[in-house]
């Protein structure tokens, strides 16, 4: 038991009340390390998500094979994401933001050099080789093929996001119809161009010798007719 002070000799100590002021932290409460580091935490998720559900796809692949990949605990994704279906959604948005952030760059870099149609069509052509084929590119496979895992809720946001990186091909294409280079209707022909482009995922094999150049030239020459 401490002594207690004389009141002659005690110290002026603060009120209850005043501790309780200076010990409420001002202004919003310190994150935690976990909510400090949740944006690169939820990117790493969606990565390995990403690379499992290509690979063994999302059925076969359960949250704690997901966690394992990036060091978590297996209740741990939880805490970024509500469900597998939730983190499936977010690695499909992701591939299609990210394809249209490089068709973009991709179109700006063809209208500064003011390449012709078809010259324009085998750069998107190439784009769409190097989203599907090249480094980083498990998004758009698992959203070609796992979209029936969606809600149909989540569905709207992909297809809308797919709508806009697909309208940039209706101009292009609409000029080498007029050119007489694409004898086929625009609409149809884009359809026909993605679906051929897309399954390459399903057959194409760097170590056969085929390069993403040689894929593009054989697009090219099989969509369209030399003016």
């Amino acid at each position: 038991m401490h002594a207690q002070l004389a009141p002659d000799l005690a110290p002026d100590l603060p009120s209850t009340q005043t501790l309780s002021s200076a010990k409420r932290p001002r202004g919003r409460p310190r994150k935690t390390a976990d909510e400090r580091d949740d944006g690169n935490r939820r990117q790493e998720l969606i990565h390995a998500a990403a690379k499992l559900f290509h690979r063994k796809g999302f059925d076969a692949t359960s949250t704690r094979d997901i966690a394992a990949a990036v060091g978590m605990r297996s209740g741990s994704p939880f805490y970024h994401f509500k469900s597998k279906g939730a983190l499936l959604h977010a690695v499909m948005e992701e591939g299609m933001r990210s394809a249209i952030e490089r068709q973009t760059r991709a179109l700006q870099k063809a209208e500064q050099s003011k390449t012709d149609a078809r010259w324009v069509l085998a750069i998107l052509i190439r784009n769409q080789f190097d989203v599907l084929l090249g480094p980083g590119s498990d998004f758009i496979p698992v959203m070609l093929y796992e979209s029936r895992a969606l809600t149909p809720r989540q569905r709207v946001s992909l297809v809308q996001l797919q709508g806009d990186y697909e309208a940039a091909w209706t101009p292009i294409l609409e000029a080498l119809h007029t050119a007489g280079q694409l004898r086929a209707d625009v609409k149809l022909a884009r359809l026909l161009i993605f679906g051929a482009l897309n399954w390459s995922v399903q057959w194409y094999d760097r170590r056969k010798g085929a390069s993403l150049d040689d894929l593009t030239a054989a697009a090219l020459a099989l969509f369209i007719h030399e003016a």
